[in-house]
């Protein structure tokens, strides 16, 4: 028997696709508008998502038993609490440049409805291994449209991907540039991310007609 069962498969791969967290549950729009303008900065806090969401779901599956139901919240707070603290130590030892940028944005991590969702309507009521699942599956799910956005916003906006000119010099006028080409610098703005994520949600419901509202 292979080590994931279809339902578990599904906890997965669902949240990447048609049960996106970001284009379909509209959660964590927030940290999408703000800190892709650079590649690099969607993806290291696609990775921060990462780990906070999925070892905080194993750690609220393990108390789901032992936490008193009215003061849950507030241990869901401290556990992402205490997670994202360790993101941001990390960050700020390995990679300092990068936790400036980030800035307030890490710490913002503790309220993102994606994972306050998740401990709520799945690690509370789900045993760790499934929990750990659906934490990976969705912030995977998350990730790959902060990536997505970050690269056309950092490539159209700056002729950069992480840092590094890939359509020539726009002031020696080389590559692209030579052909009249300038970036964009709409693409830098908050809003064309909004936008951006409008053109995957469309590009999703055209895709899944079992998408659109009626």
């Amino acid at each position: 028997m292979g080590l994931l069962s279809k339902k578990d498969a599904k906890l997965i791969t669902d949240p990447l696709a048609d049960n996106n967290p970001i284009t379909i549950q509209v959660l964590g729009i927030c940290s999408a508008l703000a800190i892709t303008a650079e590649l690099k900065a969607s993806l290291v806090m696609g990775i921060a998502v990462l780990f906070v969401l999925g070892v905080g779901n194993v750690v609220i599956s393990l108390m789901r038993n032992i936490i008193p139901s009215k003061i849950r919240i507030i241990v869901q707070l401290i556990v992402v609490a205490a997670l994202v603290i360790i993101v941001d130590q990390v960050l700020k030892a390995f990679a300092y440049d990068l936790s400036k940028t980030l800035s307030v944005f890490i710490g913002l991590i503790i309220t993102n409805c994606i994972i306050m969702g998740r401990f709520e309507a799945f690690a509370l009521a789900n045993k760790p291994w499934q929990s750990f699942l659906d934490g990976i599956g969705n912030a995977l799910g998350y990730a790959v449209i902060l990536v997505i956005v970050g690269f056309f916003r950092e490539l159209l906006g700056s002729g950069t991907l992480f840092g590094i000119p890939v359509l020539g010099d726009p002031i020696e006028m080389t590559g692209v540039y030579a052909l009249g080409y300038e970036n964009n610098g709409f693409m830098l703005m908050p809003p064309m991310a909004l936008i951006i994520v409008g053109l995957i949600i469309w590009v999703q419901r055209s895709r899944n007609k079992d998408l659109v509202e009626d």
